[in-house]
């Protein structure tokens, strides 16, 4: 950065170590510490800023920055918070695609730290990292008098540290198996949860298509006095194509009973255009003009989901980390490099259903090159490989991440072959940089 003293280097690093040391209070469901938190901040989420919050098991973060980036083209000044980050913390707190600055996140953590120091002696709990992360995102777009500001979940819903807001409407992506330790163990019972964003009178969007799924939420909808809008019934796509560069479709609003057409997305695969209808279904109950969303759907970029970083060799990174995610990105395969050999250099937390995720995908693959995702939720990262070896997949274990990925494109061996970088976005964020040569935001 420049002009950056190397005081404030170290102010920055020790900003960041703060924030990371908040982890040790784990995932915390529940709103009682954030509530306290915002309270000696002043409220900032009582503002004025209005809000759109995204959940989801899948898809959220795609669907949040094209909804983002159709808000910025049409001249409204948007904050956006998201996470986990790749690179860097300060991707989590964007305002017109803009990180944070290292100057302003710093000084936004010792602003904090007194509070939190006063919620300690108060004997109060403390907040956990995701919640430090949000009370810091709304009080930051509260200040900066955004506009609106996309709000991605973190966790669930109902009781996840986002749903302090009261949002202009909400949208739940899908609802697949995941994080069932906190959420559930069945479709229903996640979308209990998942269904607590969905507020008194806001209308809210979903693209899912279980039965059981879908009574839930209009459930909730239903019992709040909202309107649920559901991809397939109420809007849907028609006229898709693709390149190996983008995707081109027509939004079909079935409600009004017309469309917008020659809308481009750059994110690839068949869900990313469902992602693209929420998003363009959210634009519409805003009352975004159709130039604005035709340019800033083209414009959104979402880093790491079928992200091709290199055609020679070809190079795909994938945040797929969960079954329904293994599963779209086992069909985008098929469909966008059909005949490819592939090699994949996988890493999974074990806290996933590694073995059902993989069905998928193990497939496709001629060979796997198993990494240790860097996390201390990585566990017993080698089981990954009895998983490939018991599906007839031949693989080989190289924990570091990066040695992993030299060991995954040594073995491409033709102009058929290509890398897939796959199982958990922080392995990907590791590999990403390497591959790119992103240097660490420390």
């Amino acid at each position: 950065m420049l002009n950056e003293t190397e005081q404030e280097r170290w102010e920055y690093a020790a900003a960041l170590k703060f924030l990371e040391d908040c982890t040790k209070f784990g995932i915390n469901l529940g709103l009682q510490r954030i509530e306290r938190l915002l309270a000696l901040m002043g409220n900032p989420e009582r503002q004025g800023v209005k809000y759109l919050h995204i959940g989801g098991t899948n898809g959220k973060g795609s669907t949040a920055a094209m909804l983002a980036s159709c808000l910025q083209a049409a001249g409204y000044k948007c904050g956006f918070f998201a996470s986990p980050h790749l690179h860097s913390y300060r991707e989590r707190y964007r305002i017109n695609g803009e990180n944070i600055s290292r100057a302003e996140l710093t000084a936004r953590v010792k602003r904090l730290q007194p509070l939190l120091a006063q919620m300690q002696r108060e004997g109060a709990e403390q907040p956990t990292e995701f919640e430090v992360s949000t009370a810091l995102a709304l009080q930051y777009f509260s200040e900066q008098q955004v506009d609106y500001a996309v709000i991605e979940v973190g966790l669930g819903g109902a009781i996840d540290s986002t749903n302090v807001i009261m949002p202009e409407l909400s949208v739940i992506t899908n609802v697949a198996m995941d994080h069932m330790d906190y959420l559930g163990h069945t479709p229903a019972e996640i979308a209990r949860i998942k269904a607590g964003i969905i507020k008194p009178e806001r209308p809210a969007f979903t693209a899912s298509a279980d039965a059981d799924v879908l009574a839930v939420l209009s459930s909730q909808a239903q019992e709040v006095g909202a309107q649920l809008y559901q991809f397939g019934r109420d809007f849907t796509v028609t006229n898709a194509s693709h390149t190996e560069k983008t995707q081109t479709f027509t939004f079909r609003d079935v409600r009004r009973s017309d469309e917008i057409s020659g809308l481009t997305v750059s994110l690839l695969g068949e869900h990313q255009l469902v992602n693209a209808a929420l998003a363009v279904a959210a634009a519409r109950e805003l009352g975004l003009p159709q130039d604005a969303i035709h340019s800033g759907l083209a414009a959104a970029r979402w880093p790491g989901r079928l992200e091709v970083i290199s055609r020679e060799p070809l190079i795909v990174l994938d945040g797929a980390h969960n079954t329904a995610g293994m599963h779209a990105l086992a069909k985008a395969l098929k469909e966008y490099w059909p005949g490819r050999r592939i090699v994949a250099v996988l890493g999974m937390l074990a806290d996933k259903e590694r073995r059902e995720a993989l069905q998928h995908l193990l497939p496709l693959l001629d060979e796997a090159v198993i990494c240790r995702v860097p996390s201390y939720r990585a566990g017993d990262w080698q089981t990954l490989g009895d998983v490939c070896r018991e599906s007839g997949v031949k693989c080989r274990l190289v924990e570091n991440v990066t040695a992993a990925v030299d060991t995954g494109r040594s073995l491409l061996r033709d102009d058929n072959h290509m890398l897939l970088v796959s199982g958990s976005l922080y392995m990907l964020a590791d590999a990403r940089a390497y591959l790119l040569g992103v240097e660490p935001d420390v």
